[in-house]
Parts: structure tokens; C-alpha cells; sequence
């Protein structure tokens, strides 16, 4: 064998492993990605504000209007907002893969969707009133997509699903 030889065959050896590094590096760079936008969710809506604003709306009966709304609710109807503000941007970050999709089922579906149940008919009259289809849009959209993901799969609690779990998934 030639000094050219191996030399050629040193340099596709090297272009390998740089590959199998690269690939390496990627696929860590995705995990911790995943990771802290799971820390980020978590961190999100375990603030007072988001808490507060979950419990105003389990007080709430589905189908109200906005001035029902309001009138209900007085100065506490800002907590609607932070809900509504919070869903759009969780929805605009699903969509341009920030955040995957199966992690805000595991956090938040159930919220979601009781969200939509409940201030669907005030988010259709907003549209109506302002002539502007797009606001809340995203919310919808997230809503929309934890309802399809329920009837295919309906949703089964975590303590029944895992039941057997003896470690990390």
C-alpha cells in the first residue's frame, strides 16, 4: 500500500467520524432542545398569573359571551386574557416546531381543551365584533389539534397508562 493510499484512506476515516460526530452532536443538540422547552412549558403556566387565571376559568359555565364575561368577572377578566395570550403563543410555537406537539398533550390537553369549551362562543364573537378572523387564532388551532388527538386516542390518565413504568421511557 502507497503513502497516497493511506493518506486517502486517513482522510475518508476522518470525514467519517466527523459525520458520526456530527450526527452525534445533532441528535444532542435536539434532546436538550426538547428538554428545555419542556422546562419552559412547565415554568410557563406554573406562575400565579396562569394559575389564577385556570381557576377563574373553572368557575365558569361554558358558551359565555364577552360581556358575560366581563360582567361576571369585573377585574378578574384580565385572568381570561393571560389564558387566551398564553394558548396563542403555545399554539404559534407548536406550529413552527419549537415545541412538540405530543408534550403539550402530556402537559396541557386537558386545560386546552377545557379552555375552548369554555370561551369558544366569546372567541367567535371577538371575530365577529373586530372583523378579524385571526384573533386567537393559534388557540383555536392548538385546541383543535388535542381534540383530534383525543378521538383517535382518547386521553388515559397517567396513573392507569404507566402503570408498569420501572424507569425512564
Amino acid at each position: 500500500m502507497t503513502l497516497s493510499t493511506l493518506a486517502d484512506i486517513a482522510q475518508a476515516l476522518a470525514v467519517v467520524i466527523a459525520l458520526i460526530f456530527g450526527v452525534v452532536q445533532v441528535r444532542n443538540m435536539r434532546d436538550r432542545r426538547r428538554r428545555e422547552a419542556m422546562f419552559s412549558l412547565v415554568h410557563s403556566l406554573q406562575t400565579r398569573e396562569m394559575l389564577g387565571a385556570l381557576l377563574t376559568l373553572d368557575e365558569l359555565p361554558a358558551g359565555l359571551s364577552t360581556s358575560e364575561l366581563k360582567g361576571r368577572l369585573g377585574e378578574r377578566f384580565i385572568d381570561i386574557q393571560v389564558l387566551l395570550g398564553t394558548w396563542e403563543s403555545l399554539g404559534i410555537m407548536v406550529f413552527h416546531g419549537e415545541v412538540d406537539l405530543a408534550l403539550v398533550d402530556d402537559f396541557y390537553s386537558g386545560s386546552i381543551v377545557h379552555s375552548w369549551a369554555k370561551l369558544r362562543k366569546m372567541v367567535e364573537e371577538v371575530r365577529r365584533e373586530s372583523s378579524r378572523e385571526t384573533r386567537w387564532e393559534w388557540f383555536q388551532w392548538l385546541a383543535e389539534r388535542m381534540l383530534e388527538r383525543e378521538a383517535s386516542s382518547p386521553p388515559e390518565p397517567a396513573h392507569r397508562a404507566h402503570r408498569q413504568w420501572a424507569g425512564r421511557p
